[in-house]
């Protein structure tokens, strides 16, 4: 591979952060994912808004905040304007997640980083793709194709193949999952042999899953026991992706009698709920194979749930008979209704708290699983109250003074455009505006005085001798019934201007530290849906590729996980850091320089055919001196280098004079046939003819032979045909 290729870790390297990287393929940037999490990190996302101009594309590989939680702020805030990719699923559940991240937020907080117009204007730059289609990159990305390979884990989820033309592909393979599960197929990754570049992480490195059918077992016996002594079960899951299965598996649970579970409420709470059920339906062909042989042969969508009942707000929750068993967003207990449902129900001994996935670090729900022996936590409680008394009466003020406001500054936009019409216009005694005509400039046609008026075509009644003439087909029955049905079927289409727009209730955020006591049971049923650490290392060492970069994963994982990955295939491993550039090319003597403005001048150009110029360039190659500020503590020397940088460390050719030039044999570029030449020997009048494959040339002479290596000889006695001929020849190269 003779690319340069460089990747940058701009979050989720040497830790368990969300995924965000920089891949850089010659000159073409990708964007690896752009997640976000909980914690809203200010300093990750100046990192990324000093990259965002160099970004070129971004693949997108699950549809949740982990991975894409913070392309709604790149495209409102740091005005991310490129092609963005991803699957059908992706994109329709990422939407979804989108949604319901920001409306658990809005409901008890102020949410200052994106809105939804943001999301809607973010995914409208999203370019679908199905599995296995081939995408060519534009611009400088020529000769870039990316595809998309299933993945497992979410519904759509992508391993993003990236393939350059005569050269080795780079895989970018994260939280993949090889198990084949309910509703989704396993990823393929062990097809892909010997690619040039694996990105992968270790976040499963060293993690051991237990059984489907033990894991499943469990759940189904503690959802038995909770309700049978009277509890509620809440079970922490994500919007639209891990969300499919439980729901899958639990439908099956409840329409099976020896379960006993049907005789207890079943629902799912969230803000989209319906939404991504709605769109699992329509998406079956990218489920397992399993699903889509039994969808076309019975013709039975497996997400047409009976039991699944749909809450979207606490009030439709209440309604439902206890005991239940609730699916809430989302799993971190971060926000969302699986927060409020948290602070709840934790201090009931009778209920139960199903945690679904290891999130990220200092959440909630990765408190309770590492630490289960701590049954007391102090959480900020949030909430949205509305205004009474003074604070409502301060707020309409403000809102009259805005309104008034806003009325001043149109009416004296109004009045300042009216007054520019105006010019050269009079009013008509009938209220029509006329232009203004001075004396003598009317024409002979307008010499009489006229008022101006609207165009009216009265129709001509006919009459006969007994008045105005009747048309017998207005009272035909038969039309005037066929009429009066289609006048009922008509639905008048409506404007956005004619509905009514509904005023919330104005309202506040306010805060306070509770202490909770945690009574319930706390349980942890692994539903990821990732591979484990012995898969993976399995199946990289079945890939056997030539270059491994790991991210996102404890830093006690990642160096086992390197170990593994030398010891198996003997691949060069990289463990970047928070921004730091690691060089990936294969070939070690490659180097990007920039020519300097004196010898790019001085370059004497020659034509080589298909409209390329070449030259022989003796230069000398200078490397720029590291300057270290001392002063400078170490993280500061971490933030990603921008293009002017890039372009100040980048080493310069510069011109050597020619005294001090060594010598050198000169070189011909060009492929010359021989059919080709023996017209050029033509038309300079020389005849010749082919035997064997030699073209004899001066009445048998001469001749022009092609060597195995692609040159041409020619052989014959001096003379003056040898000579012209070599002159002829010796024009169809371009000599340096």
């Amino acid at each position: 591979m003779t690319s340069i290729v460089n990747f940058e870790g701009v979050w989720g390297v040497g830790d368990e952060n969300p995924h965000c990287y920089l891949l850089t393929v010659d000159d073409f940037t990708f964007l690896l994912d752009c997640g976000w999490d909980e914690k809203f990190d200010k300093a990750y996302i100046d990192r990324l808004a000093d990259v965002v101009p160099r970004v070129d594309c971004v693949l997108l590989s699950y549809p949740d905040p982990l991975h894409m939680g913070a392309l709604p702020y790149l495209v409102s805030k740091c005005q991310l304007n490129c092609p963005i990719y991803a699957t059908v699923p992706v994109f329709k559940m990422g939407q979804m997640f989108m949604y319901d991240w920001f409306q658990s937020h809005h409901n008890y907080d102020l949410v200052e980083h994106f809105s939804l117009d943001d999301v809607d204007s973010a995914f409208e730059l999203i370019t679908q793709v199905k599995y296995n289609q081939s995408i060519p990159m534009r611009g400088n990305g020529i000769g870039l194709n990316i595809s998309a390979q299933p993945a497992g884990h979410m519904i759509g989820g992508t391993i993003w193949r990236i393939l350059k033309d005569g050269e080795g592909d780079i895989v970018y393979a994260v939280d993949f999952n090889h198990k084949k599960e309910r509703h989704l197929g396993g990823c393929e990754l062990d097809k892909i042999s010997r690619p040039s570049l694996l990105i992968t992480d270790a976040f499963n490195a060293s993690y051991r899953q237990e059984r489907r059918r033990h894991r499943d077992e469990k759940l189904v016996a503690q959802l038995q026991e909770t309700c049978r002594n009277g509890g509620n079960v809440l079970i922490a899951t994500d919007t639209g992706g891990r969300v499919l299965e439980i729901t899958h598996m639990l439908e099956q649970m409840w329409s099976t009698r020896e379960s006993g579970l049907s005789a207890y409420s079943l629902c799912i709470l969230s803000n989209t709920g319906y939404h991504v059920i709605h769109f699992a339906k329509q998406m079956i062909e990218w489920m397992s194979e399993k699903l889509t042989k039994a969808f076309d042969t019975l013709r039975t969508n497996p997400f047409s749930f009976k039991h699944l009942k749909f809450c979207h707000n606490l009030t439709d929750l209440s309604r439902l008979p206890s005991p239940k068993v609730v699916l809430a967003s989302f799993p971190d207990l971060e926000c969302g209704y699986s927060r409020e449902l948290f602070v709840q129900w934790a201090t009931n001994p009778k209920n139960t708290i199903i945690l679904t996935s290891r999130t990220g670090p200092d959440t909630l729900a990765r408190r309770l699983i590492d630490n289960p022996q701590i049954r007391t936590f102090k959480l900020l409680e949030k909430r949205r109250v509305k205004l009474e008394g003074v604070e409502l009466d301060e707020h309409y003020r403000q809102k009259r003074a805005e309104q008034q406001q806003q009325l001043r500054i149109k009416e004296e936009v109004e009045s300042s455009s009216d007054s520019e019409t105006e010019e050269g216009l009079e009013a008509g005694k009938h209220d029509i505006i006329v232009l203004y005509e001075k004396a003598g400039t009317q024409g002979i046609f307008r010499s009489r005085k006229h008022h101006p008026m609207f165009p009216l075509h009265e129709e001509k009644v006919r009459n006969d001798d007994y008045g105005e003439y009747i048309n017998l087909d207005d009272f035909d029955l038969s039309t005037m019934k066929e009429d009066s049905k289609e006048n009922m079927d008509l639905q008048i289409p409506y404007e956005d201007d004619d509905l009514m727009e509904v005023e919330e209730a104005p309202t506040k955020c306010i805060s306070q530290t509770v202490t909770v006591r945690v009574a319930a049971q706390v349980l942890f049923i692994d539903f990821e849906g990732r591979s484990d650490g012995e898969s993976i290392r399995k199946i990289v060492e079945a890939m056997h590729p030539l270059r491994v970069i790991l991210v996102r994963g404890s830093p006690t994982d990642l160096q086992a996980f390197a170990d593994n990955i030398q010891t198996m295939t003997k691949a060069k491993v990289f463990i970047p850091g928070l921004g730091q550039v690691i060089n990936a090319s294969m070939e070690s003597h490659i180097y990007q320089i920039k020519l300097h403005e004196s010898l790019v001048a001085a370059l004497p150009l020659q034509p080589a055919g298909n409209d390329l110029e070449v030259a022989w360039v003796d230069g000398c190659v200078t490397f720029p001196t590291d300057i270290i500020d001392d002063n400078l503590d170490e993280e500061n020397r971490q933030v990603i280098s921008s293009e002017n940088k890039r372009d100040r460390d980048m080493a310069t050719l510069n011109v050597v004079a020619k005294e001090l030039a060594p010598p050198h044999q000169p070189v011909f570029i060009n492929d010359i046939r021989l059919s080709e030449f023996k017209q050029v020997l033509s038309r300079a009048g020389i005849s010749s003819e082919f035997n064997a494959g030699i073209l004899w040339c001066a009445n048998g002479t001469l001749a022009l032979k092609k060597q195995d290596s692609g040159s041409i000889s020619l052989e014959g006695p001096l003379s003056q045909d040898y000579y012209a001929i070599r002159e002829l020849l010796y024009a169809q190269y371009a000599i340096i």
